[in-house]
C-alpha cells in the first residue's frame, strides 16, 4: 500500500518575506543576547575568582616596599659609622637608584627583544 506523503506547501500556505526576515532578525538578536549572557557570567566567574589573590599580591607588594624601607634605612645605618648622616643617606640613595636603574635596564631590554 502506498503511504501518503505530505503535499508540499503550496504558495498559499508559505510565509511573506518580510515576516520570515523579521524572524530571522528576531532569531540573531536573541542569539546575540544569549552570547552575551554567557560572556557576563564567564567574565564574572573569573573576576570573583581572581579577587582573593589579586588582593594578596596587592598586600605583597605593600609588605616589599616596607621591606625595601628597611633595606634602605640598613643600609644608611651601617654606611654613618664610616661616613657622616648626610653623606650615607647619598650613598644608599645611589646603591639602590643604581639598582633600580638595573631592573629598567633589564625590563626595557626585554620590552624591545619581544616586540
Amino acid at each position: 500500500m502506498l503511504k501518503v506523503t505530505e503535499q508540499p506547501p503550496s504558495p498559499d500556505d508559505e510565509r511573506p518575506i518580510g515576516e520570515l526576515v523579521h524572524q530571522l532578525i528576531e532569531d540573531g538578536k536573541a542569539y546575540a543576547r544569549a552570547e552575551v549572557g554567557l560572556v557576563k557570567a564567564i567574565a564574572t566567574a573569573k573576576a570573583s575568582a581572581l579577587a582573593m589573590p589579586i588582593g594578596l599580591l596587592v598586600a605583597a607588594l605593600f609588605i616589599g616596599m616596607a621591606a625595601l624601607n628597611a633595606l634602605a634605612f640598613g643600609i644608611v645605618l651601617a654606611l654613618v659609622k664610616f661616613v657622616g648622616p648626610l653623606l650615607a643617606g647619598v650613598i644608599g640613595m645611589l646603591i639602590l637608584a643604581a639598582v633600580a636603574g638595573g631592573l629598567v635596564w633589564f625590563a626595557i631590554g626585554r620590552i624591545r627583544s619581544a616586540l
